[in-house]
């Protein structure tokens, strides 16, 4: 049988193999976080601790502002030293929270419930709202509003995204393979809550002992473990929807317009553990990977840990690392400094070492060879919104779909011309909007 696929795409080199096999380690909490309270999509949170303050592990620190908004919890025991301000892995300046560890480890009260799937929908998602929870591959999109669809858009498959077909990343791969139950468990949670019968978990070929675990725990369950085609960017919401079920979300749509929602397995399994247990979203796997780290693994690791001690846990940089990189290579964002922030969507931390590392610090004009246009996965024409924001129409970028783009890094990947493709295009979105 021919593994399932979508048009488009690139096959860039995987590297793996580094992480791959390292079993997930609970990283030493450190003596101070940072938490930003800005981690998701959406309203802004609102603080609701002040300086001096003692607070337990899973307090509520930060209060939603809106429904399109998330709470934010403290990952560690400890003093509040100040509510001041951090940069988070995009660069932008946020509010946080910084919270002297007392190494105590000291928990809140927790409501746990073996009967969790008895429960009514509304109770359900009630604790996945309160618990923080957002989406965990990147987006950080809060998963109490994408399991509130309207009425008017009935939803009859879940598929929880299981691909990681970023270059270099682990962390959902190894969560897989050691905690098949409980995400299978978060899966069954997201059916009932949106009263669907049939599930979905899409991972990609290359992660045999993943499909294997998957399956087993998914027996006798209404849940199919679908192979895909090993080809980036297979885990974004649009293809893999292609893939699995055939449908095409609209161009301007969401999957919900065809009657599908699509989560990650990270976020499944935080779903498990906030039903289940009570716990509130505090920590996250997290892959430290690249040629520019000596040992490379996946940790367990609260929010608000500076990535310098990911790092260190990584054995320390190598002689020759030349860039830091938050998430993958393909829609990462480099890092100037070491004391930046784990957050709820941080999947990766990636060190390149000058073998790994491509500059681009020079372009030259399109040629119009036309292979961003084969590789976009939306069937985009990424020369043309790349040219149109360099030489400043951005208002006409819209004519071509701009918005349509997810900033995969496909176009950018194969241009010969080694031109800013995705960073042309978030210009003028940003323009645009503004």
């Amino acid at each position: 049988m021919a593994l399932l696929t979508f048009r488009g795409g690139v096959h860039p080199p995987e590297h793996k193999e580094l992480s791959n096999k390292k079993p997930i380690q609970p990283l030493t909490p450190p003596k101070l976080v940072t938490i930003p309270l800005v981690q998701h999509i959406g309203a802004p949170t609102k603080p609701v601790v002040s300086a001096g303050q003692e607070v337990k592990r899973g307090q509520l620190l930060a209060e939603p502002t809106g429904f399109v908004s998330a709470a934010v919890h403290a990952s560690v025991s400890g003093k509040v030293l100040s509510i001041s301000e951090t940069v988070n892995p995009m660069g932008r300046p946020v509010p946080a929270v910084v919270i002297e560890n007392d190494g105590r480890d000291e928990w809140i009260e927790l409501e746990e419930d073996p009967e969790y799937l008895s429960r009514p929908p509304d109770v359900l998602k009630e604790r996945i709202q309160r618990a923080g929870i957002v989406g965990m591959g990147g987006a950080a999109f809060p998963t109490h509003v994408k399991l509130s669809p309207p009425k008017e858009k009935p939803i009859d498959v879940v598929i929880l995204n299981g691909a990681e077909c970023e270059p270099y990343l682990t962390a959902d791969h190894r969560l897989m393979v050691e905690r098949p139950r409980e995400i299978i468990e978060g899966l069954k949670i997201i059916m009932r809550i949106l009263g669907v019968e049939k599930g979905y978990i899409g991972i990609e070929n290359n992660k045999p002992d993943a499909i294997d675990r998957m399956r087993e725990a998914a027996e006798g369950e209404p849940i199919e473990v679908v192979a895909l085609q090993v080809k980036y960017p297979q885990g974004a919401e649009k293809m893999l929807i292609k893939a699995i079920t055939g449908r095409e979300v609209p161009a301007g749509g969401l999957p919900m317009d065809v009657g599908v929602v699509v989560q990650n397995v990270g976020t499944s399994y935080a779903i498990y553990e906030a039903c289940r247990f009570g716990r509130p979203l505090i920590e996250r796997v997290v892959t430290v990977t690249g040629r520019g780290v000596k040992e490379p693994g996946n940790f367990l690791t609260r929010v608000g840990t500076p990535i310098g001690e990911l790092i260190e846990a990584a054995g320390g940089l190598a002689d020759r690392a030349v860039k830091i990189v938050m998430g993958g290579p393909m829609m990462g964002f480099a890092q100037y400094s070491l004391d930046v922030p784990v957050t709820k969507g941080t999947s990766g931390v990636l060190v390149l070492s000058p073998a790994e590392y491509v500059s681009a610090d020079s372009y030259r004009a399109c040629i119009r060879c036309g292979r961003c246009i084969d590789a976009c996965p939306m069937g985009l024409i990424p020369s043309m919104l790349s040219i149109l924001s360099e030489k400043g129409f951005y208002e006409d970028t819209k004519e071509y779909n701009l918005f349509d783009c997810f900033e995969c890094g496909t176009c950018t990947y194969v241009c010969p011309a080694k031109r800013p493709i995705v960073q042309l295009i978030r210009l003028a979105k940003m323009l645009v909007k503004r």
